[in-house]
């Protein structure tokens, strides 16, 4: 469920079947300037998140896309995203100084079009109230094509808390509910800092809460989950879903839902 982040260049698969996660699946691409990698997505739809750095795209058959991404890190704009169907093959080469790419994927046969996702194109959002008030954007949303997938990143302020109150998506009975299964790639600012997160299921007898660094990913099968950041740090994370359907519908906790209901002066 925790995956701590490892240092490396190259592609490195951090979620997927050998961890236990099916439905949806997580890796990581670090390139130097000048260096290249081979993607076939096969039997996946794929979404690259360019998390720093620049790129250059080639999708055999498709097209060829030159210095794609804006920012330097997570924390310093909106994200160029970039969505490939299933059965496409693509040459990710980096561009200058260093690049990053968070790859998410989830299994189909369902064919489509490769799409770009500018960082003006990026829905950005604030949402909550107090010290759990945090800036959300959506990437993919379900008024983009495809056939699993929703992205987005969601940004705590110092101290602050996300995913609040805590609330969970694994019970398909829209639209009170969706069946949707997650996953959360964290970073920190500065790097040093840590979050914590809280996955808890009474239905299934779990309730962990995992101290996350810089660089670290959590699988979410399934139950209530929330996430806060220390104080004096800026956390973002990554989130991704697959499962049934591409709505967003939660389910709050019960216990804890007063606290969305309650009045808000400042308003």
């Amino acid at each position: 469920m925790h995956f701590k982040y490892q240092e490396q260049y190259g592609l490195w698969n951090v979620i997927g079947s050998h961890t236990g996660s099916p439905e949806l699946e997580l890796g990581l691409l670090r390139l130097r300037a000048g260096e290249i990698a081979t993607l076939a997505s096969e039997s996946k739809e794929t979404v690259l998140i360019i998390l720093g750095g620049q790129c250059t795209l080639k999708v055999e058959g498709v097209g060829y896309w030159e210095n794609l991404g804006e920012r330097k890190d997570v924390f310093s704009g909106r994200a160029t995203a970039i969505y490939l169907p299933c059965e496409s093959c693509s040459h990710i080469t980096g561009v200058q100084g260093e690049l990053e790419i968070a790859i998410i994927q989830s299994s189909t046969k369902e064919k489509g079009e490769v799409y770009i996702v500018d960082p003006e194109a990026v829905k950005v959002s604030s949402r909550g109230k107090g010290n759990w008030r945090r800036e959300v954007h959506d990437i993919i949303d379900s008024t983009r094509p495809a056939n699993k997938l929703l992205v987005g990143e969601t940004f705590n302020e110092l101290g602050g808390w996300s995913s609040y109150p805590p609330h969970k998506h694994d019970n398909h009975r829209p639209p009170q509910e969706a069946q949707l299964q997650e996953i959360y790639h964290f970073r920190l600012k500065p790097e040093m800092g840590f979050g914590i997160q809280r996955v808890y299921s009474p239905e299934h007898g779990l309730d962990e809460t995992l101290t996350v660094q810089h660089g670290d990913s959590v699988f979410i099968p399934f139950g209530y989950h929330t996430v806060g950041a220390a104080a004096g740090y800026r956390l973002y994370y990554l989130w991704a879903l697959a499962g049934k359907g591409r709505e967003l519908h939660w389910n709050q906790d019960p216990t804890h839902a007063w606290i969305a209901e309650e009045r808000d002066d400042n308003k």
